[in-house]
Protein backbone atom coordinates (compact mmCIF):
# COMPACT_ATOMS: atom_id res chain seq x y z
CA UNK A 1 0.00 0.00 0.00
CA UNK A 2 1.09 3.39 -1.11
CA UNK A 3 0.52 6.57 0.74
CA UNK A 4 0.45 9.83 -0.76
CA UNK A 5 1.78 13.38 1.23
CA UNK A 6 -2.17 14.27 0.67
CA UNK A 7 -3.37 11.72 2.22
CA UNK A 8 -2.37 12.61 6.06
CA UNK A 9 -3.03 16.59 5.06
CA UNK A 10 -6.82 15.64 5.08
CA UNK A 11 -6.66 15.43 8.62
CA UNK A 12 -5.36 18.74 9.56
CA UNK A 13 -9.26 20.66 8.78
CA UNK A 14 -10.74 17.54 10.68
CA UNK A 15 -8.67 17.77 13.78
CA UNK A 16 -8.83 21.05 13.94
CA UNK A 17 -12.21 21.15 14.06
CA UNK A 18 -12.62 18.83 16.62
CA UNK A 19 -9.75 20.31 18.73
CA UNK A 20 -11.75 23.32 18.73
CA UNK A 21 -14.98 21.62 19.90
CA UNK A 22 -13.00 19.92 22.74
CA UNK A 23 -11.68 23.37 23.94
CA UNK A 24 -15.14 24.81 23.58
CA UNK A 25 -16.69 22.09 26.06
CA UNK A 26 -13.35 22.58 28.45
CA UNK A 27 -14.12 26.34 28.42
CA UNK A 28 -18.02 25.37 29.35
CA UNK A 29 -17.52 23.13 31.92
CA UNK A 30 -14.84 25.31 33.72
CA UNK A 31 -16.93 28.16 33.93
CA UNK A 32 -19.22 25.61 35.52
CA UNK A 33 -17.56 24.80 37.45
CA UNK A 34 -16.01 27.99 38.82
CA UNK A 35 -19.97 28.82 39.48
CA UNK A 36 -20.58 25.48 41.44
CA UNK A 37 -17.40 25.71 43.62
CA UNK A 38 -18.54 29.41 44.66
CA UNK A 39 -22.18 27.86 45.20
CA UNK A 40 -20.12 25.15 47.39
CA UNK A 41 -18.46 27.70 49.08
CA UNK A 42 -21.45 29.61 50.74
CA UNK A 43 -23.57 26.86 51.03
CA UNK A 44 -21.77 23.40 51.85
CA UNK A 45 -24.53 21.04 49.47
CA UNK A 46 -23.82 17.44 49.01
CA UNK A 47 -25.38 17.50 45.54
CA UNK A 48 -22.94 20.33 44.23
CA UNK A 49 -20.22 18.80 45.42
CA UNK A 50 -21.13 15.81 43.47
CA UNK A 51 -21.92 17.67 40.74
CA UNK A 52 -18.48 19.26 40.80
CA UNK A 53 -16.53 15.59 41.46
CA UNK A 54 -18.99 15.11 38.25
CA UNK A 55 -17.74 17.33 36.55
CA UNK A 56 -14.15 17.19 37.20
CA UNK A 57 -14.11 13.31 35.59
CA UNK A 58 -15.17 15.00 32.31
CA UNK A 59 -12.34 17.80 32.38
CA UNK A 60 -10.38 14.73 32.60
CA UNK A 61 -11.52 12.94 29.94
CA UNK A 62 -11.33 16.12 27.65
CA UNK A 63 -7.85 16.66 28.71
CA UNK A 64 -7.77 12.96 27.44
CA UNK A 65 -9.27 14.00 24.03
CA UNK A 66 -7.14 16.98 23.48
CA UNK A 67 -4.22 14.85 24.39
CA UNK A 68 -5.17 12.32 21.94
CA UNK A 69 -6.39 14.62 19.09
CA UNK A 70 -3.10 16.73 19.29
CA UNK A 71 -1.33 13.18 19.00
CA UNK A 72 -3.25 12.49 15.79
CA UNK A 73 -2.18 15.95 14.19
CA UNK A 74 1.28 15.67 15.27
CA UNK A 75 1.57 12.06 13.64
CA UNK A 76 0.27 13.11 10.64
CA UNK A 77 2.60 15.87 10.57
CA UNK A 78 5.45 13.35 11.06
CA UNK A 79 4.03 11.13 8.67
CA UNK A 80 3.99 14.03 5.58
CA UNK A 81 7.32 14.46 7.03
CA UNK A 82 8.89 11.25 6.12
CA UNK A 83 6.86 11.05 2.94
CA UNK A 84 8.74 14.25 1.58
CA UNK A 85 11.81 12.11 2.51
CA UNK A 86 10.23 9.19 0.72
CA UNK A 87 9.94 6.69 4.08
CA UNK A 88 6.98 5.10 2.89
CA UNK A 89 6.86 2.48 5.16
CA UNK A 90 7.23 4.71 8.28
CA UNK A 91 5.56 7.03 7.28
CA UNK A 92 2.37 4.79 6.79
CA UNK A 93 2.82 3.14 9.92
CA UNK A 94 2.96 6.44 11.59
CA UNK A 95 -0.05 7.62 9.75
CA UNK A 96 -2.01 4.22 10.93
CA UNK A 97 -1.12 5.53 14.43
CA UNK A 98 -2.67 8.93 13.67
CA UNK A 99 -5.59 7.38 12.49
CA UNK A 100 -5.83 5.09 15.72
CA UNK A 101 -5.34 8.01 17.78
CA UNK A 102 -7.83 9.64 16.34
CA UNK A 103 -10.38 6.73 17.31
CA UNK A 104 -8.99 6.88 20.89
CA UNK A 105 -9.97 10.74 21.31
CA UNK A 106 -13.41 10.21 19.23
CA UNK A 107 -14.18 6.81 21.93
CA UNK A 108 -13.43 9.22 24.81
CA UNK A 109 -15.40 12.00 23.81
CA UNK A 110 -18.26 9.70 23.20
CA UNK A 111 -17.65 8.42 26.41
CA UNK A 112 -17.59 12.15 28.24
CA UNK A 113 -20.96 12.59 26.03
CA UNK A 114 -22.18 9.64 27.62
CA UNK A 115 -21.80 10.71 31.47
CA UNK A 116 -23.18 14.45 30.28
CA UNK A 117 -26.40 12.76 28.89
CA UNK A 118 -26.70 10.93 32.20
CA UNK A 119 -25.99 14.07 34.59
CA UNK A 120 -28.79 16.24 32.34
CA UNK A 121 -31.54 12.81 33.12
CA UNK A 122 -30.61 13.02 36.95
CA UNK A 123 -31.51 17.09 36.74
CA UNK A 124 -34.68 16.58 34.53
CA UNK A 125 -36.10 13.54 36.64
CA UNK A 126 -35.98 16.32 39.20
CA UNK A 127 -39.04 17.69 37.11
CA UNK A 128 -40.79 14.84 36.06
CA UNK A 129 -41.21 14.09 39.70
CA UNK A 130 -42.45 17.36 40.88
CA UNK A 131 -45.42 16.75 37.85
Amino acid sequence: MTLQIETPALLFSATSLILLAYTNRFLTIASIVRGLKKNYDEEANKSILLEIQNLNLRITLIRYMQLFGVLCLFLSVFSMMLLFFEYQTISLYLFGLSMLSLLISLGISFWEISISVNALRVHLSDLVEKK
